[in-house]
């Protein structure tokens, strides 16, 4: 056992699970009363870190989980089907009414966002660690690095806007937070941030539990952002949620280009139910929290019975045999919130430089100097960049910047005197186009 997995409990659970093979809740059985979806929720300034980051990630799954539903039905015209979807999709919408409402009034938006960010960090870093595909693998590292500098402006801002508590608070010290790439050079050219897709058949299956979950988490980041980026009065604050709120769009996009876009519908229906059976067993592993636990299993037992409504009408209508399709034995590791602070490090030592150019990953300095992604930095960071501005404040009214280093000193020297971007290897590959236009 290693030093960063000493904060769980029992990592006895490394057993197979397979969905196909377990009896779930029957779906006439699901429905819940008003009270029951919303009468409970967790005390935000005790709940454990990782619980918090559960609670929202299975949010997002579950939006996926309706929007994916929805999609479906309008493509769909067969009653049948309709009404499956029709069914299951309540049912869905239970659950996430029943998990989003788990998050009380008392926490404030800013605090919030900062587990969201924590979970982008730390589920992004996971699923890398475990991606068997190595292109894969550096679409991950590519996107948790953004992440990583969206906690610690965030960091910055919820610093400056005299919150009765501190990021380190809500995360613990379970996530660093220091600057990543910094948020102004994550602008790109739209072209730039489609990756190349993945094909069912092909894949790993374990590669596409993980695309499903990031997607998933990515898009619920993105509408939240949307949602609640006006809330703030302060117009930095507003600014600064603009600008991420742009970044987690383009994530959107990053993470979705690698789905593969030839599955059937019905088979796609079924990966996102089977995803789902994962993350509840998954989420189920490592909670501490007794009574959100069993919000978890109750569900879990739910998604099971989703998965072989799913399945039979797959089999029914497009003869495609679940067992050819499904691991025989199920799934053996459950996705776990855990540090990732030595390996994000890692990733920062390595990766800092990259930009995207298409579907590949490449060191700024070796785009052509007419490359778009110049003209598209010159037209949005053109008057000012919130996510700089936001530092230079708090180094302006502090004397220095909100960071939590647990593990030393940045791994990137270019970032370890200040957050902005002057020194990084961006700034002098953009200050030598300037000179050379």
């Amino acid at each position: 056992m290693s030093p960063e997995d000493t904060h769980l409990q029992d990592r006895t659970f490394r057993m197979a699970f397979n969905p196909l093979a377990e009896k779930g809740i029957p779906i006439e059985r699901q429905f819940r009363n008003w009270s029951e979806l919303t009468g409970h929720t967790y005390n935000t300034n005790d709940v454990h870190p990782y619980t918090r980051c559960r609670v929202i990630l299975m949010n997002g799954i579950e939006v996926e989980a309706i929007v994916n539903s929805h999609n479906a039905a309008r493509r769909i015209a067969d009653t049948g089907i309709k009404q499956m979807l029709a069914l299951v999709r309540k049912a869905e919408q239970q659950q996430q009414k029943a998990v989003n409402w788990l998050i009380p009034g008392s926490e404030s938006t800013i605090a919030n966002t900062i587990g969201y960010e924590q979970v982008a960090v730390d589920l992004t870093s996971w699923i890398a660690r475990h991606e068997p595909d190595p292109y894969l693998n550096q679409v991950y590292e590519f996107g948790v690095l953004e992440d990583y500098d969206h906690l610690y402006r965030y960091a910055n801002l919820m610093d400056l806007m005299g919150e009765r508590r501190k990021a380190e608070e809500i995360t613990g010290d379970l996530t660093e937070i220091l600057p990543g790439r910094p948020t102004i050079f994550h602008h790109r050219h739209p072209h730039d941030e489609l990756r190349r897709p993945m094909t069912v058949e092909a894949s790993n299956f374990q590669s596409i539990l993980n695309a499903l979950t990031v997607v998933s988490a990515e898009q619920q980041t993105m509408n939240y952002y949307m949602n609640v980026g006006n809330r703030p009065e302060d117009p930095m604050a507003r600014a600064l949620y603009c600008e991420i709120a742009m970044v987690e769009e383009q994530h959107v996009s990053h993470y979705e280009s690698i789905l593969d876009p030839t599955t059937p519908e019905l088979l796609n229906l079924a990966l996102h139910e089977y995803n789902e059976c994962w993350l509840y067993w998954s989420c189920m592993q490592t909670e501490p929290d007794p009574r959100i636990r069993q919000v978890w299993e109750l569900h879990l037992a739910m998604e099971i019975e989703h998965l072989r409504l799913a399945c039979e009408m797959m089999k029914e209508v497009d003869r495609i045999d679940p067992e050819e399709i499904f691991p025989r034995d199920g799934v053996s590791e459950p996705m776990t919130f855990e540090p990732n602070k030595r390996y994000v490090r890692d990733v920062l030592a390595r990766t800092l430089d990259l930009t995207a150019y298409d579907s590949e990953f490449v060191p700024v300095g070796d785009l052509p100097d007419d490359h778009r992604f110049f003209g598209y930095q010159n037209t949005v960071n053109a008057g000012g960049v919130p996510s700089e501005e936001v530092i230079r404040r708090h180094r302006e009214e502090t004397g220095g910047e909100y960071r939590v280093a647990t593990e030393g000193e940045h791994p990137n020297a270019s970032l370890r005197e200040s957050g902005t971007c002057e020194e990084t290897p961006y700034a002098k590959v953009e200050q030598e186009h300037l000179e050379n236009a």
